[in-house]
Order: structure tokens, then sequence, then C-alpha cells
């Protein structure tokens, strides 16, 4: 299970232990045409285009006017159908076996979605320039101390899971995202086991380096790493299944505090069927938060940000938890917020 506690080491690490080589092909970020053309597998014989002027103008907006050059990032246009940067997405995070790892398995399924359905609303009138969307973040697989039978040191949520957290999003037209926290096992064993699911045009991937523990060290005693390359095999399924299955991009959420929870992130790849979210995880006050959504994700721009929130550690010991408005002057925006 997750625990979450502030310990504060140096000014650069303060987060720990909380549940939660970008591709050569670059893209001018002035298009000389209005359009781009894109073939891709998943439409076989047939050229698709996206208003690459309206996604640069919106990507830019989500930079906040960035003067450093950080940002936006350069990288391919991609597949028609793209979630980001046109939309912002609201997840609801945890476990159905649990009432602590997240609001998800925190409240009754009504309650919940009520509540998740309140927050898409606020952030809706903070912003209206993009759309607001609903998502269920679900802990699909969760590392353990134990071992366990395979030795993987994690535990492998049932279907049967999946599918209620996919029923509980359809009435709401949800995203639903299985979250992976590998343990001693690999991003590609434990997102391959998901494929089926991942295949569905509204399944999304999130991946947490947390938790995943290269020497053999036992989940939860220190803060795990993913090397470029872990990104990559999770980024090569992905794309994988969409342009199989002729499908929207996927977006991948992978979860971040540390320096060391991602290696040579200038190796990560952006493709077009994939969109990846680099999520500042952890909770703090609003000052250390801001230092760390700093550090790690504004100085090691990949492609798109996240936020992570904590209803009840960002309001404790005087904190205050932040305001849509307030992380909306974040340089760049999030277009991905989590609670937890």
């Amino acid at each position: 299970m997750k625990k979450h506690a502030l310990a504060i080491f140096t000014p650069v690490l303060f987060l720990l232990f909380t549940n939660c080589k970008q591709s050569e092909n670059h893209t001018e970020e002035t298009p000389q045409k209005d359009t781009i053309a894109v073939k891709t597998d998943s439409v076989p014989k047939k050229v698709t285009t996206i208003d690459t002027v309206d996604f640069n103008r919106r990507m830019l907006a989500l930079s906040n006017q960035d003067t450093t050059g950080r940002w936006p990032v350069k990288a391919p246009y991609p597949l028609p159908g793209a979630l980001l940067p046109y939309h912002r997405i609201i997840a609801f995070y945890g476990n159905l076996y649990s009432k602590r790892m997240g609001v998800l398995g925190e409240y009754p399924k009504d309650e919940m979605l009520a509540k998740l359905q309140e927050e898409v609303t606020k952030w809706q009138a903070a912003d209206s320039t993009v759309i607001t969307i609903p998502a269920l973040h679900y802990i699909a697989v969760s590392a353990q101390a134990a071992p366990g039978k395979a030795n993987r040191h994690n535990m492998r949520m049932p279907f049967k899971q999946i599918d209620t957290v996919l029923s509980w999003a359809k009435p709401i037209n949800a995203l639903v995202f299985l979250d992976i926290q590998v343990g001693h096992s690999t991003v590609k064993e434990e997102v391959s086991q998901l494929e089926e699911y991942l295949a569905l045009p509204n399944v999304h991937l999130g991946i947490d380096p947390e938790f995943s523990m290269k020497n053999g060290e036992i989940p939860g005693t220190k803060i795990g790493t993913f090397s470029a390359d872990d990104i990559n095999d999770a980024i090569d399924i992905l794309a994988k299944i969409v342009r199989e299955k002729k499908l929207a991009p996927k977006v991948l959420v992978v979860h971040r505090f540390t320096q060391g929870m991602v290696t040579n992130y200038k190796a990560i790849k952006t493709v077009p069927e994939v969109q990846i979210v680099m999520d500042m995880d952890g909770f703090g006050s609003q000052v250390l938060k801001r230092s760390t959504y700093l550090r790690y994700i504004y100085r090691e721009p990949v492609q798109f940000t996240g936020f992570k929130l904590f209803y009840k550690n960002d309001n404790w010991n005087d904190w205050k938890m932040y305001t849509p408005e307030q992380l909306l002057q974040f340089t760049p925006k999030p277009s991905y917020i989590q609670f937890q």
C-alpha cells in the first residue's frame, strides 16, 4: 500500500514516499503551412491532418510565455484526435481495496463521482480556453513489501476491478488511467498484461517510478527510479496499440517528485501516437510544491505537465491546497490535475 510522508532532506529534495531523448524529429514552432499531413498506419491509404497553427497557439498558451526556450517543447505533431493541448484532464486517483490510497477508493461511488464533477466544473470556470474532462486514475498494479508467489513485490488487481472502474466512468464520459507500480517487475511486463484494456479508446496509462526497485530493495524503503528506457518501453507498447487498433493518441502519465526518479529525460521518445505528461507528485506546502515543479518538471521538459493535489495532506499543518487559479499561473500550465 502507498504511504505518504513529507521529508525535507535538502532544498532540492523534500517530498518522500508519496503514492502516488526527445525525438530528433523536431518540428518548427511556427510552421509555414496551416496544416501538416501525417501519414499513419492507423488510417490505411489515407492522409489525415491537424491544424498545426491552432496546435502551436495552444502549446504557446500552455507555456505561459516562457522565455527560456524550454517551453513549449518541440516534438512531432500528434495524430488527429489527440486530447492535449485541447483538453485539461481532472483525475481522481486510488484503489477500490483501500480508503487510504486515494479519493477514488475513499468515498462511495456516487459521492466520489459528484465530487469529481465539482472539480471539473471549477477548472472549466478557471480556464474556458480548453475543455475540462474527468478521469478515474486507478492503481491497477500496487507495489508490496511481501514478494508474493511470483517474487515481483507487487499485486495485480483482478480484472473485474478494472471492469468496475470502467463501468463507473461510462455515465460521466470519463477517461480511465491504469497506474502501474512495478516493484521488482518491469514496465514492459506489467503494461503488456493490460494491453486488452489499453486497446479501449478511453483507457490510458500511468507509471510510477517511486516503486521501481532496480537493486532488489523492498518497495517503500527508498525511492525507486525509471530510466528513459523504462519509459520508452511503455511508449512503444502504447504506440503499437494505437497503430494496430487505429486509435487516437494515448496519454502516458509519469509520476515524479525527485531528481533520481527519472534519469536521462532527454532520451524519452516523443511520437505522434503517445502524449507524455510528467506529473508533479508529492504533498507539502505551496512553496515546497512549487519548488519541486520548477526543479523537476519545468527544468527538465518532456512534453506536457501535470500536478498532484492531496485533499488531506496539502491542507495539513496550516498548508493550503493550490486552487485552479493559482496553478494556472505556473509555467507551464499543467494539463493534467490529479487528486488523491
